[in-house]
């Protein structure tokens, strides 16, 4: 998986001018958090149009905050965030994260 780390808010700020864009939230203390990573990476076909980001919520908990209040969105974790021209327009959590709702919300 070819991750983009996400570490600062201005990343955030940036990442709304991608036209496609996914946001994974984690926490590397969750045991949830973990498996719903493994299985999304499984599953994703990497898009090439679409960044795909990953927030590490424990080292980098502004971040999250930040995403939070940007995109209008309750925290979570784990936490998939699909970007479209700037707006959050999905946002789900825990089981519920699949790597179809990329393919579903977002053109190849």
């Amino acid at each position: 998986m070819n991750w983009i780390k996400l570490t600062n808010k201005s990343q955030i700020d940036a990442l709304k001018n991608d036209s496609q864009a996914l946001i994974f939230k984690h926490s590397t203390r969750c045991p949830v958090s973990m498996m719903a990573k493994r299985s999304f990476e499984s599953e994703y076909q990497n898009n090439k149009n679409v960044n795909a980001y990953f927030l590490d919520l424990i080292a980098f908990r502004e971040v999250s905050n930040y995403i939070s209040t940007e995109f209008g969105v309750e925290h979570e974790s784990p936490q998939l965030l699909l970007i479209k021209n700037g707006e959050c327009i999905l946002d789900t959590s825990h089981g519920a994260i699949e790597a179809s709702l990329v393919e579903e919300n977002f053109k190849s």
